[in-house]
């Protein structure tokens, strides 16, 4: 390990431990470096490499402050490595999407709010009768994300936004070639949403991995037929 790494591993376990809670201010530079037994140059890679992934906050003139460790926001730095991959690992992402969504909406219909599940109801509706794809898919990642949320597992719901997003370039063409893909969508949609409030787990999670097999489906057939 690089002596930077050390300095990162000394703050991480600073954490873990207890020792340095969400919102503490870090000891002063000099001092946190004294005590590491590291010199100020390593000590300051390491600060600025956990301010990338939302580990610390750096605000001048005032200090470095541990985040609030919030899973959405330690999630935005995978979010930032998702990015950079390329077109044709989407199908991994929406393998991901299939273990990773089912569950969450499993969850959902035993713990998301009539309030919430009757608003998913509403959001549907306001589609109208001839949405376009644009909307479907806009539509269709706000549905999604506000199930997620519905789980009640932060950690869930920030790995399901994380990687749902990425899909969001498939879904568009999707709807742009294949044939009674709004209706399809829409009529998956309802179902997912009645079985939330029927608070029915298991039939919730049944029509959550048809949903998501359909897009899966579609892009291997997509890829076969591009080779």
């Amino acid at each position: 390990m690089s002596v930077t790494d050390d300095a990162i591993e000394a703050i991480k376990q600073m954490i873990v431990d207890g020792e340095l809670k969400p919102g503490d201010r870090l000891p002063r530079e000099p001092d946190l470096a004294e005590r590491l037994g590291l010199s100020r140059n390593s000590l300051r890679e390491a600060v600025r490499a956990l301010s990338l992934i939302q580990v610390l906050d750096v605000r001048r003139g005032d200090g470095t402050y541990v985040t609030s460790l919030e899973p959405s926001l330690l999630m935005d730095a995978m979010g930032f490595v998702v990015d950079f991959h390329r077109d044709d690992t989407v199908l991994q992402f929406l393998e991901a999407r299939r273990v990773l969504e089912p569950a969450a909406v499993e969850l959902a219909a035993q713990r998301m709010s009539t309030e919430d599940i009757e608003g998913l109801a509403e959001l549907l509706d306001s589609l109208g009768e001839r949405p376009t794809v644009d909307e479907l898919v806009q539509n269709d990642l706000e549905f999604h994300r506000r199930i997620a949320a519905g789980s009640g597992n932060p950690v869930l719901s920030s790995l399901v936004e994380s990687v749902s997003g990425r899909t969001q370039r498939a879904r568009t063409w999707r709807g742009i070639t294949q044939e009674g893909v709004v209706e399809r969508t829409l009529t998956e949609h309802r179902a997912i949403q009645q079985a939330l409030a029927a608070r029915q787990p298991d039939v919730a999670r049944a029509w959550a991995t048809v949903h998501i097999v359909g897009v899966e489906q579609w892009l291997r057939q997509t890829l076969v037929e591009r080779t």
